[in-house]
């Protein structure tokens, strides 16, 4: 295991992961996973609501920000594999879960096949499966002859709506650098697991308490995907935040944050 003063890297099963701890030591931990292409970085806006009382555990996923990338496509299981992986090697058995987009993904992974492993899941703007096959794969020749830099100008419209990409540039740049900073074979892997997932039957497993939150204008994760979470996830709780898209949690980090640390301060209460 290596250390600097902000990111760490520890060993799981011959990958090398990058991940963050904030807040105190003996706080129940909130793992955040992030989206495709982003680091763990994409929650900056929200670690300091969660980071007085919960210990907040961000790390990036296979082939994205410090975390190891290896050949080959990947799925949303190996993902979320990883992801409990990562909960093993820091000795940690349970945690509130927190997603964004495939970050949600691996999510419902979690909750299905390791529900010893979440007091509570958070499944922020994503979805049970994503076609057609063919948009990704006019994205996946687009960043193999242009790189990453011919997909950023339509993530970022994807991502945000124009009054937010107006009116927070800086916020803007932050996002369009960890889009130009992923690189190709991480996208294509983890974007290969998006393309190729069927998991709308595995929600019916998801007992542990769930909070289903997504922007009113999010094009890539829709709200009628986040309705099939909620009809499928017994007991869950369902919030639109109007005026964002699909990072939420960046374009109205207020309510965001609001919304996710009320909903595990309501479970953390009750344990």
């Amino acid at each position: 295991m290596t250390q600097n003063a902000k990111t760490n890297t520890v060993q799981i099963n011959g990958l090398e992961v990058a991940y963050r701890f904030d807040g105190p030591e003996n706080g129940h931990v909130v793992l955040m996973a992030n989206s495709l292409m982003s680091s763990h970085a994409m929650w900056d806006w929200n670690v300091p609501a969660l980071a007085d009382r919960y210990r907040v555990l961000r790390y990036d996923k296979r082939g994205h920000g410090g975390t190891q990338t290896t050949p080959g496509t990947y799925s949303i299981a190996q993902l979320a594999d990883d992801a409990v992986g990562l909960l093993d090697a820091l000795q940690i058995k349970k945690v509130h879960f927190v997603g964004l987009s495939i970050g949600g993904m691996i999510g419902q992974q979690i909750g299905a096949r390791f529900p010893e492993r979440v007091y509570s899941l958070s499944l922020c703007d994503t979805a049970s499966e994503m076609p057609p096959r063919s948009l990704w794969e006019d994205r996946f020749a687009t960043a193999r002859k242009e790189g990453l830099a011919g997909l950023v100008d339509g993530t970022i419209k994807r991502w945000f709506t124009d009054p937010f990409v107006k009116r927070a540039p800086q916020d803007i740049e932050k996002v369009r650098q960890m889009i130009l900073e992923t690189g190709v074979d991480g996208y294509i892997g983890c974007g290969s697991a998006v393309r190729d997932m069927a998991q709308t039957t595995m929600l019916l497993k998801i007992k542990t308490p769930t909070l289903i939150l997504t922007g009113r204008q999010d094009p890539a994760c829709t709200v009628e995907q986040s309705i099939v979470l909620n009809r499928m996830i017994e007991g869950s709780k369902f919030v639109i935040i109007e005026e964002a898209a699909h990072l939420s949690n960046i374009e109205q980090p207020a309510v965001f944050n609001q919304t996710i640390r009320e909903f595990i301060d309501s479970v953390d209460d009750a344990l």
